[in-house]
């Protein structure tokens, strides 16, 4: 294919993550757009209030851009990552003293019960949850928390125009986009858009109160811990 890595459809975990390694130095152009502008501003004020004195666990922090945000009224947020590659860039940004620390960590191994957390946080995560696999992740998350602890959310919505087009979808109902960086290597990432209603379907029988937000491109969840 004239040089260009096509993902395999069969180890998307793996090329997932050999992705996100290759994008590290150029991931935050996405926040660039500029019709999209007006809806970060909301989001980071958002987040801001959301987590205000909480004690935090992110997963998936990538190279930090809301790991920054968070940290200004967190009391406390362990950012991690799986790849070591977005880490070391988000290690260089500048923080509050003695508020964030990070660890290479795997979210899927967390599978015993913390309950140390007064928050987890995932920014663009769930969208690449394949659909089967979303009650065990929130199980896992559910399960760091605090009594009445929070799971928040922000993903993207497809709005035609501005998101990549969905090259295909599979028998489960999972979308996948083809995703092309600055040298031309295309890959295939998965890339799910849930509706509010899918969401409410997913947590019926979980212990969790629902708040969802859409903006024009993105939305919010916060799942609420009830046990």
């Amino acid at each position: 294919m004239n040089g260009k890595k096509k993902m395999k459809f069969g180890n998307m975990k793996q090329d997932l993550l050999t992705y996100y390694e290759k994008r590290a130095k150029e991931y935050e152009l996405i926040y660039q757009k500029p019709e999209r502008q007006s809806d970060l501003t909301q989001l980071h004020d958002y987040l801001k209030t959301a987590f205000e004195n909480k004690k935090v666990l992110e997963i998936a922090c990538g190279t930090g851009y809301w790991t920054k945000t968070i940290a200004e009224t967190c009391s406390f947020i362990l950012a991690t990552d799986i790849n070591a590659s977005v880490l070391a860039i988000a290690k260089t940004k500048n923080y509050d003293s003695g508020l964030v620390e990070f660890e290479e960590l795997d979210f899927w191994l967390l599978e015993n019960e913390n309950n140390t957390y007064d928050s987890v946080f995932g920014g663009f995560i769930w969208s690449h949850i394949l659909k089967k696999n979303l009650p065990r992740f929130l199980t896992i998350l559910q399960n760091q928390l605090i009594a009445n602890g929070e799971l928040i959310f922000i993903d993207n919505k497809y709005v035609e125009g501005s998101n990549t087009p969905i090259a295909r979808t599979d028998a489960d109902g999972n979308t996948y986009q083809i995703r092309k960086l600055e040298n031309g290597t295309e890959y295939e990432v998965l890339k799910n858009f849930p509706t509010m209603d899918e969401v409410k379907d997913l947590i019926r029988d979980m212990n969790l109160e629902m708040k969802w937000m859409e903006l024009d491109y993105y939305w919010i969840l916060k799942l609420i811990e009830s046990r």
